[in-house]
């Protein structure tokens, strides 16, 4: 048995009677070799009392001071209660012990965390028995109710950047700034700074906070209101605590739930009339209108414009979430459920144990997961390799999509100059249907789709992708062509009365032109 005992804030009067009587009996037990009280830290108000009152208990300051970092510190702890429990007295009764920490076990206690983890793998009971715990504390201290809720959160967790850790998860996620903020684990100047930069990522630098010490400790507590730019020039210590207050909705930064709430007034009764008559057939326009001008922005190289444009996709995302809402079908969030799974399911690389030598065989992986999730196993012996491809892709795209395909079970050329023949022959094949007597339309519309087909399958192999290709060669042709009219207009002569060995002439100029 492993008992978890909370020493409450600080002052002995908010150690619990229950809390008093466990650590009483632990000690007795431990005093006769017949059980193990420990201490997290004998830094803390409490511990004056344990000592007052003659209890025999040993601590873990020396693993604070010896180790590199409080992950190492929390492991070594739990393994040691965990080692310590695992042992048996000399008529085979389990050997008792008791683990005391600041506050209450449940609230901030990553060791705490990591012994009932590792009690239930090993079939260890444990009991929580709790005081009081620096939550109450703070808030008391700050004045402050939890009506409108409040987060409480580990300061060192907290991202001042987008930055990510060794395995590239996010260093913290983004705080709800429409409620209280509770930051614990402000213990030195280091971790002081990197609360002030994470703050102030959603909050103006001269936000007013409290900076709160030994927080319901009678005589000692300590609270001082100051601009959030001052948090790391204040004095801090193992009992510091910061409260951040709700930012007004004026000053709030928009969030993704802002955009939906938007949308969804916009399709209220009395909403917007041009929004509240779409569907999702009329939107899907406007779906791709977004996408290409997100494509536009990139190839502008302006993340400003890419930033805005992006704005406007996602806002079709949304709008279309919206609808389905109303429909009863689903809802945003089993949107961002889905592809969030997805992701997930899909990289065992990254949140599996799976190991991958490049990318090519994560894309091999992906396509087997995708085959995998079908689940009918009469459906999936039925599917084509070209099931799937979108048939709203630009032409190019999808000639490319199902060219990747295909080969990927052996309809392939064997190399490159197999498909170059292959485009003479499709030239070949045109210029025939061209020069016949009686040309056949048809036939030339066909003739032209396989020579173009056939070109993509250049590009597959020069793993070139041939939408981009074109889009660079119009972009290329559209600027020289501005050339020759610019030139035209200097020269004082239309376009139409110039011949075209003139034009010509001036596309040639065009063309040396490096920026053309």
């Amino acid at each position: 048995m492993i008992t978890l005992i909370g020493l409450g804030t600080g002052d002995v009067d908010t150690l619990s009677l229950g809390a008093e009587r466990a650590l009483r009996e632990a000690s007795a037990q431990t005093a006769v070799g017949e059980g193990a009280l420990f201490v997290r830290t004998a830094r803390h108000p409490s511990v004056e009392a344990l000592l007052a009152w003659g209890l025999t208990f040993t601590t873990f300051d020396a693993l604070y001071d010896s180790a590199p970092d409080f992950a190492t510190v929390y492991t070594a702890i739990a393994e040691r209660v965990l080692a310590e429990a695992s042992r048996t007295l000399v008529d085979g009764a389990p050997f008792p012990v008791a683990y005391a920490v600041p506050g209450h076990p449940l609230f901030g206690e990553e060791s705490v965390q990591r012994i009932r983890e590792g009690a239930q793998a090993h079939g260890i009971p444990t009991r929580i028995v709790s005081s009081g715990s620096f939550v109450e504390a703070v808030l008391t201290a700050a004045g402050v109710s939890l009506d409108d809720g409040c987060d409480v959160r580990d300061a060192l967790m907290l991202r001042p950047t987008d930055a990510v850790d060794a395995h590239g998860h996010p260093l913290g996620r983004r705080l709800d700034v429409s409620r209280g903020l509770l930051l614990y684990q402000v213990f030195d100047q280091a971790s002081a700074s990197h609360a002030k930069l994470a703050l102030m990522r959603d909050y103006p630098d001269d936000w007013p906070i409290l900076h709160i010490r030994w927080a319901g400790v009678a005589g000692r507590e300590e609270v001082h209101p100051l601009p959030l730019f001052r948090l790391d020039r204040e004095p801090v210590d193992h009992l510091t605590a910061i409260y951040v207050p709700p930012l007004p909705a004026p000053q709030r930064r928009p969030v993704f739930t802002d955009l939906v709430g938007i949308m969804a007034r916009l399709r209220a009764p009395d909403g917007c009339p041009w929004d509240r008559e779409q569907s999702h057939e009329t939107l899907r326009k406007y779906f791709i209108e977004e996408t290409y001008e997100v494509i536009e922005a990139i190839d502008a190289g302006d993340p400003d414009l890419l930033c805005e444009e992006l704005g406007d996709a996602l806002l079709q995302v949304v709008f279309h979430a919206q609808l389905a809402t109303e429909e009863g079908t689903f809802t945003i969030d089993d949107v961002t459920a889905r592809i969030v799974q997805k992701l997930i399911r899909r990289h065992p690389h990254v949140f599996g144990t799976v190991e991958v030598s490049g990318s090519e065989e994560v894309l091999r992986n992906w396509e087997q997961i995708k085959r995998a999730e079908k689940g009918d196993p009469e459906a999936e012996a039925n599917r084509s390799v070209l099931d799937g491809v979108p048939r709203g892709l630009p032409a190019l795209m999808q000639a490319m999509e199902i060219s990747k395909r295909v080969v990927k079970v052996g309809f392939e050329w064997p190399d490159l100059a197999g498909v170059l023949a292959k485009v003479e022959e499709e030239v070949a094949e045109l210029e025939a249907a061209l020069a016949a007597p009686s040309p056949d339309r048809a036939e030339i519309f066909s003739e032209l789709g396989d020579l173009l087909f056939t070109i993509v399958q250049i590009a597959r192999w020069q793993k070139i992708d041939p939408e981009e290709a074109l889009r660079t060669m119009l972009a290329r042709f559209s600027a020289r062509f501005r050339y020759i009219e610019r030139r035209s207009r200097e020269q004082g002569r239309p376009l139409s009365e110039m011949t075209i060995q003139e034009m010509d002439a001036l596309w040639e100029e065009a063309k040396a032109q490096k920026a053309l």
